[in-house]
């Protein structure tokens, strides 16, 4: 398996300086300095007095007359725009930003409402976002941490990571040139895999990686896979199983104490049991004559067996 590495995230959009104020912008803003020192004064003026207050004037008709007045004078005070946000003419300091203009304290992030002015922003769907509400509104979250990924992001297993927390679900190391191998949804690397979830073989208990023989309700590596007595392999493709184990023919019978006692040779077929040994038919036979021996007509003497005349002219 494999992962991708990107990095998806837009570069923040500084705002556009503001233009170099003019002379009529500037004598405009102190103008309306002084107009809403005074508007102030009067308004606690009548409160004072505790008649009634005269109407006010509206800020539209108070900035008309202003401006009239200006241009009376011969001041250009044109506005420079219109702000984005509030639909009211921009005089005075001026923001541009995202193809429009702004009076500065207007232009503010979609979600908490700072102010924008001094620092880059991300801009998503015509709006515009300080640099902490736009990466948790949009940036991808890190399936280890949770936490949303502000620079080169790490895709794989249908999930978004940091770089550094991809790593070995058992052992914590970053995976390098061999890759990783995934089960139950987390990766691992190849030795925690193999170790963890790999058959293992009967014979040595290593992983089986490859090739591999099914025998005896598991799974072997080939070379594994031999007499568990002579350790040699079984090229006719038969065995005899004891105890979950393989074996050849002959150390079966052995473990079995099934041997012939005249050849040692395996009794698979007729069997005669005496002395408690087992023979081939025609290999219980007379010691000196041998003879074939009838079981019931027979002399022991130590570990081998006479007939009875030969036991009689040996021994008596």
């Amino acid at each position: 398996l494999s992962a991708v590495l990107s990095s998806p995230m837009p570069a923040p959009q500084p705002p556009l300086p503001s233009p170099p104020p003019r002379a009529a912008a500037r004598q405009l803003d102190e103008l309306l300095a002084d107009l809403g020192h005074m508007q102030s004064q009067l308004v606690a003026a009548g409160q004072g007095a505790g008649g009634p207050a005269e109407p006010e004037p509206s800020l539209d008709k108070m900035l008309g007359s202003l401006t009239q007045d200006l241009q009376e004078l011969g001041i250009s005070a044109a506005p420079a725009g219109v702000c984005a946000a509030c639909r009211k003419p921009v005089a005075g300091k001026v923001l541009t930003a995202l193809g429009a203009t702004w009076h500065p304290e207007h232009f503010t992030c979609a979600r908490c409402g700072q102010e924008l002015g001094g620092q880059p922003f991300f801009e998503r769907g015509g709006r515009a976002y300080c640099e902490e509400d736009y990466h948790r509104a949009f940036s991808p979250l890190c399936a280890y941490c949770a936490s949303p990924i502000r620079e080169k992001v790490l895709t794989a297993l249908d999930q978004t990571w940091h770089p550094e927390h991809f790593f070995c679900a058992h052992c914590g190391k970053v995976f390098g040139d061999d890759g990783f191998h995934e089960r139950g949804g987390k990766p691992y690397c190849r030795q925690d895999f193999l170790a963890m979830f790999a058959p293992k073989c009967q014979g040595c208990e290593r992983a089986v990686t490859d090739n591999y023989l099914s025998a005896l309700q598991g799974v072997w590596h080939p070379e594994c896979f031999v007499c568990a007595e002579c350790l040699t392999g079984f090229d006719s493709g038969s065995f005899f199983e004891l105890e979950g184990r393989p074996y050849c023919e002959l150390h079966f019978h052995q473990r079995q104490g099934s041997i012939c006692h005249g050849c040692s040779r395996p009794v698979t077929g007729r069997c005669v049991t005496a002395a408690g040994r087992r023979y081939h038919p025609e290999h219980f036979v007379c010691s000196y004559c041998l003879g074939q021996l009838q079981k019931g007509t027979f002399r022991e003497r130590g570990d081998k067996m006479y007939c009875q005349p030969c036991h009689d002219k040996l021994f008596l």
